[in-house]
């Protein structure tokens, strides 16, 4: 009974933990007018290259998060269940062994769900946002990108004359 409780209440925290795990629901990237363009004609294309960012790619970041987390969820479970029922009628008792198998399954295979999604979430998301720049940057927008500055060279300081090296007057070698 305790054991019970204490994978329920671990699974409550999981499900409280996964839904935690979301994407942008944009681009994350920076597009600006060109000068002269009229704001509302920047919003309808930034509303249109959004959709085409959607489109290229299928879905939504956050819908393949969630996607890759319930598919992970149903996975570990339909596992556990069948490791925790064979284990149990080894014992005796087939169906507590399924039914605490199916929640550990559940509590891992969410959590390993949850990493997948959140890996092939950011992957969707770089895509998503290379696509919606393309298309922002062939309708005219600037695309404010990071200047490297040049690394200047260090001024040339030529050696002391000849004659001039010499030991500081309170330095004593060591004996």
């Amino acid at each position: 009974m305790m054991k019970t409780k204490t994978t329920t209440w671990s699974l409550i925290a999981l499900l409280v933990l996964s839904g935690c795990a979301t994407m942008p629901t944009g681009p994350s990237v920076r597009v600006l007018p060109t000068p002269g363009k009229s704001f509302e004609q920047f919003v309808a294309e930034d509303s249109l290259c959004r959709r085409y960012a959607e489109q290229q790619l299928g879905m939504s970041p956050q819908e393949t998060v969630n996607q890759n987390t319930a598919t992970g969820a149903v996975v570990g479970t339909a596992i556990g269940a069948g490791v925790g029922a064979a284990l149990g009628a080894a014992s005796g008792n087939a169906g507590a062994g399924a039914a605490i198998g199916g929640g550990t399954g559940l509590l891992f295979g969410a959590a390993s769900g949850s990493e997948a999604g959140r890996v092939y979430g950011y992957e969707a998301q770089r895509r998503y946002d290379n696509t919606y720049v393309q298309c922002m940057y062939a309708k005219g927008n600037q695309i404010p990108g990071t200047t490297r500055k040049a690394r200047r060279a260090r001024p040339y300081a030529p050696p002391p004359p000849p004659g001039m090296y010499s030991v500081p007057p309170d330095y004593y070698p060591a004996r």
